[in-house]
């Protein structure tokens, strides 16, 4: 339920309805406008009573039900973008088009750091890289853990960007915290729901993508779990879903960004490497990404892909990631954006 109070509302009419949502054991969520005040009302199916007694209290307009299941995500609770700030960036402003760029995984000092400095030379905002990897199969690479913590914040810092590095568990959410300025929560988590939570009582923006075989409702979902800790600094990512195709990784969804749009005023990153797992066809999905509306774009570039020790495949090489930003930042021009 949302509950509209009149523009000229005094505050203690606006803590008058507050404080009765909160004696019925509902959770008031204030949610300030430009005009008016909105208080949403979190808890399962609040009844009609409720509803009925708000609106005789002084001072409010309206009390409408919410028809989807996420309410803090949802566009009927916040009809304005968010803007997530990763220092001097903001995703979600409909006119920055942000680039996160490295390799998959850190695999020693010198591969990140040139590969930090390639992918900031030619354009990128955002480093990227993997610490801790979740793996199929318990014999393949999964990282460096707390020493590839350290050489990516290096990188980072050296090359003045701020970094995006995966946590998978728990434990891991406070040391990732020091060293990263944005969390990422993979597909294969995106419904832990207690890592969501201990993420969330974080104030550090979360990258959340979207699970292989996840609905729009349930990834939107599991933002909720985010939202509802108190930290509304999240971005979602599209990285492709599982279909029955086999030609690529996964079935790259950019119906997704327009639809998410409509339903959420969260900002959206696309995730072509992943999407596709086939590096000739990044670029190309990379500008229909732009295209439809995302408001930044996640790459791995990789100073040497066949010596990877994961996703070589669907990896970069420098000079190809950066004839595909020169190519972004001129349909960017195209489409009133910047990069």
């Amino acid at each position: 339920m949302l509950v509209l109070m009149r523009s000229d509302a005094a505050p203690e009419e606006i803590e008058a309805v507050i404080k009765h949502i909160r004696e019925r054991g509902f959770e008031p969520v204030r949610l300030p406008g430009a005009d008016r005040t909105a208080i949403g009302v979190l808890g399962t199916n609040p009844a009609a009573t409720l509803r009925d007694m708000v609106m005789n209290l002084p001072g409010v307009q309206d009390a409408v039900p919410v028809s989807k299941p996420f309410k803090l995500v949802g566009r009927e609770w916040k009809a304005e973008p968010t803007v997530v700030e990763i220092g001097h960036l903001r995703l979600g402003d409909g006119k920055s088009f942000v680039i996160a760029a490295g390799p998959c995984a850190v695999e020693s000092e010198e591969q990140i750091m040139s590969s930090a400095a390639a992918v900031k030379a030619a354009g990128a905002h955002i480093l990227r890289g993997g610490a801790y990897k979740p793996r199929t199969s318990p014999y393949a690479f999964r990282g460096m853990a707390d020493e590839g913590l350290r050489l990516l914040a290096q990188a980072g810092k050296a090359n003045g960007m701020p970094v995006v590095t995966e946590v998978m568990n728990v434990s891991d959410v406070e040391a990732v915290a020091s060293h990263a300025d944005m969390l990422q929560i993979g597909a294969r988590n995106m419904q832990n729901f207690a890592l969501l939570e201990e993420v969330g009582r974080t104030r550090k923006p979360i990258l959340l993508k979207r699970g292989m075989s996840a609905t729009l409702e349930e990834w939107l979902l599991s933002a909720e779990y985010v939202l509802n800790q108190g930290n509304p600094n999240v971005v979602l990512c599209e990285r492709g879903i599982r279909t029955f195709e086999t030609y690529t990784r996964n079935t790259f969804d950019l119906s997704a960004v327009p639809a998410v749009k409509e339903l959420s005023h969260l900002p959206i990153m696309v995730d072509p490497s992943h999407g596709t797992g086939r590096w000739s066809l990044i670029p190309s999905m990379a500008m229909a990404g732009l295209a439809a509306g995302a408001d930044a774009l996640m790459i791995e570039v990789h100073p040497s892909p066949a010596d990877a020790y994961s996703d070589g495949a669907q990896s970069l090489r420098p000079d190809r990631f950066a004839t595909m930003v020169e190519g972004l930042r001129s349909l960017a021009v195209a489409l009133g954006r910047t990069l």
